[in-house]
């Protein structure tokens, strides 16, 4: 028999930074997950292969504001540094108004 966790209130919840962002980079293109931790699924997701963000990728920081995802904590790989291609997605979601953590 397993004894479920116990409930969280929602402000421990807000405080424990359940939205991390995730990016992956190729040659030619870029994609990004925002995923909620607590219950692991993916929030929102993003990429330069879409066709419908291609010519304008303005409305693709703006999705996470009609997510309603307020903050969101960045999560860079072993190998990624904080410049080039992840400066600019960070920045650009800092843009947007999302706080980071």
């Amino acid at each position: 028999m397993a004894i479920p966790p116990p409930a969280k209130s929602p402000t421990i919840i807000n405080f424990l930074k359940p939205y991390i962002l995730k990016m992956h980079f190729t040659n030619k293109f870029v994609s990004a997950q925002v995923i909620h931790s607590p219950i692991a699924t993916v929030a929102s997701s993003a990429s330069s292969q879409e066709k419908a963000l291609r010519p304008s990728m303005e409305s693709a920081r703006d999705r996470l504001l009609l997510e309603g995802i307020p903050s969101v904590e960045v999560h860079l790989k072993r190998e990624q540094k904080y410049h080039s291609k992840v400066k600019a997605v960070v920045d650009s979601v800092r843009e947007a108004s999302v706080k980071l953590l």
